[in-house]
């Protein structure tokens, strides 16, 4: 299982930032995003891997 880091969440950032047509001024918001959405990927991850153990 692969942790995220900051070099992570940064290049998710600017990728979100780029998809919006790149905002000026609200690069926190795509920071916070990007967490949010690797976090919740890793929890997926996680929960994949705790299925396939029961299976």
């Amino acid at each position: 299982m692969k942790q995220f880091d900051d070099n992570d969440v940064r290049n998710r950032a600017f990728l979100l930032w780029e998809r919006a047509e790149k905002p000026c001024g609200k690069m926190d918001e795509f920071w916070y995003e990007a967490e949010r959405q690797l976090e919740r990927e890793r929890l997926l991850e996680l929960a994949a891997a705790g299925s396939a153990l029961t299976d």
